[in-house]
C-alpha cells in the first residue's frame, strides 16, 4: 500500500495537482495510504460471499443466554426482564441487529421481510415498545 500511495503522490505531482495542498507531504502521503487501505477493505468486504446459514437462529443456537445472571448490572437485569415480554418478531429483529450485528438488509433477507424499510420500522416500533415497558 505504501508503494501504491507513493506512486499516486508522484502521479499527482506530475499532473500538477499538488499546488493547493495545505498539509505537509508526509501527512498528505499518509492520507493517500489511509484511503487506499479503506478502499481495499471495502473491496474485500464486498467480495466475501454471504452464507445465509451463519445467522440462522434456531433451537440449536439460543438467541440470548437467559440463564446467565452472573455479572449483570441492574440495568441489564431490567432490560432482560422486559425483553422477554416483547413479541417473537421484536425479539428476533432486535437480537439480530444488536446482538448478532446484522444489518437491515441481512435481516430482511433472513426473516423474510419485503425490504429494509420494513425492518427499520419494525426495529423502531420494538425499541419504542421496550422503552415504554421499561419506563412504566
Amino acid at each position: 500500500v505504501y508503494q501504491e500511495a507513493f506512486l499516486a503522490l508522484r502521479k499527482r505531482a506530475i499532473n500538477g495537482k499538488l499546488y493547493d495542498v495545505k498539509s505537509s507531504m508526509k501527512t498528505y502521503l499518509f492520507g493517500i495510504g489511509k484511503f487506499m487501505i479503506y478502499d481495499a477493505l471495502k473491496e474485500k468486504k464486498k467480495t466475501l460471499p454471504y452464507e445465509s446459514n451463519l445467522h440462522i437462529v434456531g433451537e440449536e443456537i439460543p438467541l440470548i443466554e437467559w440463564d446467565r445472571t452472573t455479572n449483570l448490572t441492574p440495568e441489564q437485569i431490567l432490560l432482560r426482564k422486559y425483553f422477554k415480554e416483547l413479541g417473537e418478531k421484536c425479539r428476533q429483529v432486535l437480537t439480530l441487529f444488536y446482538y448478532r450485528g446484522l444489518n437491515t438488509k441481512e435481516i430482511a433477507e433472513m426473516a423474510g421481510y419485503n425490504n429494509t424499510n420494513v425492518v427499520k420500522a419494525q426495529k423502531s416500533r420494538c425499541l419504542k415498545t421496550l422503552k415504554q415497558l421499561i419506563n412504566s
